[in-house]
């Protein structure tokens, strides 16, 4: 039996979890959620979170099949880009980004050569899609709520659940964002629930707490529905979609909202040098 292997790479300035997941014995990889360095204060890109998958992905001479965003990002930018630069692979994302790229690009007037019809990337998973990594057998699962494009990526014994869950002790994401619905969401929950029990589940964030000073990413089925302090098993929709709501309410925007989403409604791409060879990103004003 093909045995995968998962090797993570946690960026602190977004608090941002990537993950390398690969069949040790075939050398197929999957990148999944890799992070762009970027400084908001100065508008300046590097690479040092990506060069350090890349080396990774050379050492262990991984062949790169797949670059999986979990949803459209808004608290940092994709690193899809320079990742399938120097690796290959295809980008994938799921099929719902087309309803996110439609709301963002018109809340910040792209502009008609935008397409919203998920062009930007090299394959739109569909819910319940089945795939490869080598021989290592994985399912797309739709788990909207966060977003509607968000999906979560069973992948032998491994769920990557983007911002779906986080740890049990710091519960949820939220839902406010546009085409966001905490009821979809606590039934999103539900069905990685109903995933084997001991399936590792590795998340896209991790915060700490105020009980735990170090940072974690990986639980279980178990695990969370036992302790997730938002949405554990005894936990009904109507409780958790009032208490959701009631907090989204008390929560400020991401701080890379605004570059985040322009980008990676793009997959990740910048948007095309202007007259003075220069790339620009958009500011709304009093929009948000």
């Amino acid at each position: 039996m093909p045995e995968l292997q998962i090797e993570s790479f946690f960026d602190e300035a977004t608090n941002t979890v990537s993950y390398v997941a690969f069949d040790s014995d075939q050398k197929k990889a999957a990148v999944i959620d890799p992070v762009l360095d970027y400084e908001a204060a100065s508008g300046r890109t590097s690479h040092e979170g990506v060069k350090n998958i890349v080396t990774y992905l050379r050492r262990e001479k991984l062949d790169v099949q797949w670059i999986l965003e979990t949803h459209v990002h808004a608290d940092h930018l994709s690193g899809a880009q320079y990742i399938q630069e120097n690796c290959g692979g295809k980008l994938a994302i799921g099929a719902e980004v087309k309803a996110v790229q439609k709301v963002f690009g018109k809340l910040f007037n792209i502009g008609s050569h935008f397409k919203s019809d998920g062009r930007q990337f090299d394959h739109l998973f569909t819910d319940g899609e089945e795939f490869y990594i080598g021989a290592v057998a994985a399912k797309a699962i739709h788990t909207p709520g966060h977003t509607p494009a968000c999906m979560t990526y069973h992948i032998s014994d491994a769920a990557f659940v983007g911002d779906t869950l986080f740890m049990p002790d710091y519960g949820t994401a939220r839902c406010d964002f546009p085409g966001g619905d905490a009821g979809i969401l606590y039934r999103s929950i539900q069905k990685i629930f109903s995933l084997p029990k001991e399936t590792r589940l590795f998340t896209c964030h991790d915060y700490k707490t105020t009980a735990r000073t170090y940072f974690a990413w990986e639980s279980t089925v178990a695990e969370q529905m036992a302790n997730n302090i938002h949405a554990n098993s005894q936990v009904d929709e109507a409780t958790f979609t009032k208490w959701r709501k009631k907090r989204d309410l008390e929560l400020k925007l991401p701080a890379l909202i605004i570059p985040s989403v322009q980008v990676n409604i793009c997959g990740g791409k910048f948007p095309e040098e202007e007259d003075n060879g220069h790339q620009y990103l958009k500011i709304p004003i009093n929009l948000f």
